[in-house]
């Protein structure tokens, strides 16, 4: 793939945005006084600043570069992963847990695991969720640097450094309050530079129409312009049933991962009252519904070009002699964009990289220093917490480095991505589930339930692995027993193995063991026995309920569309 050809605009549209992400880190360090400014803004953050916040925290590599690169490989059914996989999940986040979330006055997920269970199911969860936050910054950090080492012929390490340098510098400044408003610019950036190539290359193919023509001349090609209807049959190009799909991505991985991520958390736990903290999760959940046309359909239009031999010069990036996902989105840009408009796609690109450092960052660095540092030395001073909280964001940031080259092994991130979710996310999801929602459920139940759910999500792991894949970091290191016809489908059953686990052992350990909290110790954090926020004070089309039921209405009417 011949590189890009850069000129004076480009560069200039990406100094001055660093140059700015910058800044506003130096302006906010004024009002970064206290530890609780640091890390949770003082919950002073309005709530539709928190709310595109939110959604701009999982708006990085991830989503632009995992999302393109599955929309080549899995076509439109990677919509499952916003329609089903996240949109309902923001939902009941804002209607039904925010409330003991926020009334709470947790500083962090695993301090409300302490709050309702016990000590060691806090450290528990505070060791596996930080391993996930620097397993996703680090997932971040390997696609930007393969992007800028594949495009721009800059050293991978090098770049690795550079990246990683630029967002210590503004959240080590500004901490959270930095990184949500820099999400926020962020989250235009992003739109704004990289719709207009889903416009360009559905236009150069010949329109909608022309895209399925290309698609129908392949059998995978005709299995991609269905989200449901080939679920059930073998033209399936994940892998992965339909009920598959609705337990293993809508509930597990979906809520798991929306509902108990604190770096999506955090964002909603810094707004400035309880109805804009749970307003929080649905005001994102409307953007993420339109992302598929952004981030999906230039994947399928790769696909499409690819497939075609008169395909006007395109076609996916290889990689040891099979295609590389990853460098769809990037390729597209570079074949579609004329200068300027590629400066500000690059820049686009790179921010939505430093979003997901960011936003894992800020989130590993508080967990770190409230949940672990403080809980060893109990008597920290506020000045030390802070001081802690800043070398945390530094050893983060170093830890994710290695963790880069990890995910260096994967064609696809979403796959390394889903799978580390499914080792983290889903026996959490459990404890939670149970947690918030029975009084019954108990500390030994909840300890042990996460540790034989996330040994069973690893073991699984090792007995299993995806066709064509051999023993090592993807699965199969105990011996190939169970094989799947793709990694993404492999993640799915790992996250069903851990959810399941974890849920059958809590339940059974905490019947047959003492409840170890009282009706009063549980109020405001067991759903039944929180006061229930009222909403008379808001506009009707404000409060949680009436806002998430238009949006959940809007999200099954765009699975019937794309059926």
């Amino acid at each position: 793939m011949a590189k890009p050809d850069l000129n004076l605009i480009d560069w200039s549209i990406m100094g001055i945005y660093l140059a700015f992400v910058i800044g506003i880190g130096f302006a906010l360090k004024k009002y970064m006084n206290s530890a609780e400014d640091f890390f949770l803004s003082g919950r002073s953050i309005p709530g539709w600043v928190c709310g595109l916040a939110f959604i701009s925290a999982n708006l990085g590599a991830q989503e632009l570069i995992g999302m393109a690169a599955s929309g080549a490989e899995y076509g439109i059914m990677t919509s499952h992963f916003y329609w089903v996989g996240a949109i309902p999940a923001m939902v009941f986040l804002g209607i039904f847990m925010m409330p003991m979330y926020y009334g709470s006055k947790a500083k962090s997920v695993p301090e409300y695991l302490k709050m309702r269970y016990n000590e060691p199911t806090r450290v528990f969860n505070s060791v596996s969720f930080a391993f996930m936050t620097v397993a996703s910054s680090g997932i971040s950090m390997h696609a930007l640097a393969d992007l800028l080492h594949a495009l721009l012929g800059w050293n991978y390490y090098a770049s690795l450094v550079i990246t990683s340098v630029i967002v210590l510098a503004y959240v080590l400044k500004g901490g959270l309050s930095s990184a949500i408003y820099n999400e926020v610019l962020q989250f235009f950036m992003i739109v704004f530079g990289i719709a207009p190539l889903a416009y360009i290359a559905l236009k150069d193919v010949g329109g909608w129409e022309g895209l399925v023509g290309k698609l129908q001349a392949s059998p995978q090609g005709q299995g991609a312009l269905h989200s449901w209807a080939q679920t059930g049959g073998t033209a399936n190009p994940m892998g992965v049933p339909w009920y598959g799909i609705l337990f293993g991505l809508g509930f597990v991985l979906s809520f798991g991962y929306w509902t108990t991520n604190f770096a999506e958390v955090q964002r909603a736990l810094a707004a400035n009252s309880m109805g804009a903290a749970r307003r929080t999760p649905i005001i994102g959940a409307i953007p993420k519904m339109l992302f598929p046309a952004i981030v999906i359909l230039p994947g399928m239009i790769a696909y499409g070009l690819t497939s075609d031999a008169v395909a006007g010069g395109y076609s996916i990036p290889m990689k040891e002699g099979v295609p590389n996902y990853n460098q769809v989105l990037p390729s597209m840009i570079f074949h579609y964009f004329p200068n300027g408009l590629l400066g500000l796609a690059l820049t686009a690109l790179m921010a939505s990289f430093m979003s997901g450092m960011a936003a894992n960052v800020t989130a590993f660095n508080t967990v770190w220093t409230y949940d672990l540092y403080k809980t060893m030395k109990p008597n920290q001073t506020d000045r030390q917490l802070l001081a802690m909280g800043k070398y945390a964001t530094i050893f983060g940031i170093i830890a994710a480095m290695g963790f880069a080259l990890v995910a260096s092994k994967y064609n696809n991130i979403m796959s390394v991505l889903q799978l580390v979710f499914g080792f983290v996310n889903a026996p959490l999801f459990a404890t939670f589930l149970l947690g918030m929602f029975t009084k019954r459920s108990n500390g030994v139940g909840s300890f042990w339930g996460l540790v034989v759910g996330t040994s069973a999500a690893v073991i699984f792991h090792g007995l299993s692995f995806a066709t064509g894949n051999t023993p090592g970091v993807k699965g199969g290191w105990l011996g190939l027993t169970v094989e799947f016809p793709k990694e993404m489908s492999q993640n799915f059953w790992i996250a069903i193995v851990a959810f399941s686990t974890t849920f059958v052992v809590n339940a059974v350990l905490s019947m047959i063991t003492k409840r170890t909290k009282t009706d009063d110790e549980l109020r405001g954090l067991v759903y039944s026995l929180t006061p229930k926020h009222r909403d008379e004070n808001e506009p009707w089309i404000l409060r949680p309920a009436v806002l998430g039921s238009i949006v959940m209405i809007a999200v099954i009417i765009l699975n019937f569309i794309f059926w």
